[in-house]
């Protein structure tokens, strides 16, 4: 536990030291998924190099990504336990020290093998970040604001990931792609640094979790493990990520063979649609504590159907300009669903197993990490780029039709023993 989450009646806590915690808790914690993101997304810059080099499939190429997301699957629990025992601030620090070393290690790799076993130790590291940033974020900020901090921290994701071409790419001209596997491990440690020292101390219960008398027992992990609501906020997590991770591994590789753009152009290319999925994931989480908390179905059906539409339409692009406006649009569209898929669980689980929950939440998203970069792949060496980006029209409805049978009200979120009954 960390100082500031027991029973306090100090008058110090503020309405406007609150929001200051808030605020800057928000602010540290998206520097991190920045760097997170960049570090994340840039092997999908370099694959085209990579493949070259190593002379790879499309297939192998695509084991390189899926090799972390599947380590990175298999540690989100592990690591939200660790956060919820430990502490979210140690974690935090631990996690991107740890991932910026394997980064560096990636540009010192002398073959295939060798990369996948350093990609999935780089999964481990990242895996311990989600659940900690989570639960940092739940013992700095209120439970009404709580979507829009998440929505704004989970924005960054996509703000990295358009960064992430538009640095890496000259960085990549100018270096070499080990290079610039080293010069990103650098800021990364850097970042981990800064947010050692500036993230402030938590509130203190009464304020972060109002609802809870500061000595409740905490539910363990064994409730939230049971939670049916828990695992089907996970598989509609799993279908709507499939897009994001699909579109961001495989767009490059498509516009510099398919479309004949330059690495430049090809980077400003994919910033775009990530940078408008940064605005649109903002404003879902606006969207879902203001208007949306009791019914996010009625925005996440709708608008996924709508990315579903504009996927459809990118595959009939007769132009990579073309190409690019429908891709923004659907990553755009389907960003304002972000927060609508996680904010129900980031506003109903207790701060003291939230590490935990959004551990398990998570574990569906990265089920799509693990699914889409290696069978999409696949489909291209087998089939075309059509049918890769194809699959993921499938999936995004899939998500539609998922977001029917999730629960809409926290009543609904269950963590007890007892049955939840049928969501509403």
């Amino acid at each position: 536990m960390e100082p500031g989450t027991g029973s306090s009646t100090d008058q110090s806590w503020t309405p406007s030291r609150v929001r200051r915690t808030a605020s800057a808790t928000v602010g540290l914690l998206m520097a991190v998924w920045v760097i997170d993101y960049v570090d994340r997304t840039m092997v999908a810059i370099a694959l085209p190099f990579i493949g070259e080099e190593f002379d790879l499939s499309k297939t192998e190429q695509g084991w390189l990504v899926t090799t972390f997301a599947l380590a990175y699957l298999v540690f989100q629990v592990p690591g939200g336990m660790l956060a919820d025992r430990f502490g979210a601030k140690r974690l935090l620090l631990v996690s991107l020290l740890l991932w910026s070393a394997f980064t560096a290690l990636t540009g010192a790799m002398w073959g295939f093998f060798a990369l996948v076993a350093v990609r999935g130790l780089f999964g481990v590291a990242q895996a311990l970040f989600p659940g900690a940033s989570f639960k940092a974020l739940a013992e700095r900020t209120t439970p009404d604001r709580r979507a829009t901090a998440a929505g704004s921290m989970l924005a960054s994701n996509s703000l990295g990931a358009g960064l992430a071409p538009l640095v890496v790419a000259p960085v990549l001209l100018a270096f070499g792609w080990r290079d610039t596997f080293w010069i990103v491990a650098g800021a990364g440690a850097l970042v981990g640094t800064l947010l050692w020292a500036l993230l402030p101390r938590p509130l203190p219960a009464r304020l972060s979790e109002p609802d809870t008398a500061d000595d409740a027992p905490a539910p363990g992990i064994a409730r939230v493990l049971r939670s049916a609501a828990v695992w089907k906020f996970a598989a509609l997590f799993c279908a709507t990520n499939m897009l994001v991770y699909g579109l961001i591994t495989w767009v490059p590789s498509y516009l510099i063979e398919e479309r004949g753009i330059s690495l430049l152009g090809t980077g400003l290319a994919t910033a775009i649609p990530s940078l408008v999925m940064t605005v649109t994931t903002f404003v879902g989480g606006v969207l879902f504590d203001r208007w949306f908390y009791y019914r996010a179905r009625v925005l996440v059906i709708p608008v996924l159907l709508v990315a579903a539409v504009m996927l459809l339409l990118m595959l009939r692009a007769g132009s990579a300009v073309e190409f690019t406006i429908y891709q923004t649009l659907a990553m755009g569209v389907a960003g304002l669903s972000t927060m609508s898929v996680l904010g129900m669980p980031v506003r109903a689980l207790p701060r003291a197993v939230i590490g935990s929950g959004m551990g398990v939440v998570n574990v569906g998203g990265q089920v799509a990490g693990v699914v889409a970069p290696v069978l999409m792949g696949f489909l291209v060496d087998r089939f075309s780029y059509t049918a890769a980006f194809g699959f993921l029209i499938g999936t995004t409805v899939l998500g539609a039709l998922i977001a029917t049978w999730v629960p809409q009200r926290p009543e609904r979120f269950e963590l007890a023993d007892g049955p939840a009954g049928p969501a509403t």
